[in-house]
């Protein structure tokens, strides 16, 4: 229960992560594609926010590193394209969004930060 607080309250928080207005970051579970409320959530603010804005939305996909680099990669991939597919269905142009998969994260906050997609709204 306490795990799933956590995750709610980050997903809450993290509309505006890194003091960047226009950075989102989405959360997935261990070895997860799945988007629960809050991912869906993010996605949302981050949906709204690319409405208002003609910029590029450039989308990055994490994942952990594991024996298997390229299945992390592929899960990588697999989360990066996913939370595309999900701001195009919440209505920004598929031709502004821009996917890319970071590979695997190994670090010592990589437990969550692994776990992860970011979305910069109106980046480079």
């Amino acid at each position: 229960m306490r795990r799933l607080s956590l995750l709610l309250g980050l997903g809450l928080l993290t509309g505006c992560a890194g003091g960047h207005p226009g950075k989102y970051v989405v959360f997935f579970t261990k070895n997860s594609t799945q988007l629960d409320t809050p991912a869906q959530t993010v996605i949302t603010q981050a949906a709204q926010r690319a409405a208002s804005t003609h910029g590029k939305v450039r989308v990055e996909g994490y994942a952990a590193a594991s024996h298997d680099l390229s299945a992390d990669e592929l899960l990588a991939i697999d989360r990066a394209k996913i939370v595309a597919r999900q701001l195009a269905v919440d209505g920004v142009d598929a031709s502004r969004i821009s996917q890319q998969p970071r590979g695997p994260v190994n670090n010592e906050d990589g437990a969550l930060a692994s776990r992860r997609v970011e979305i910069e709204v109106g980046g480079r």
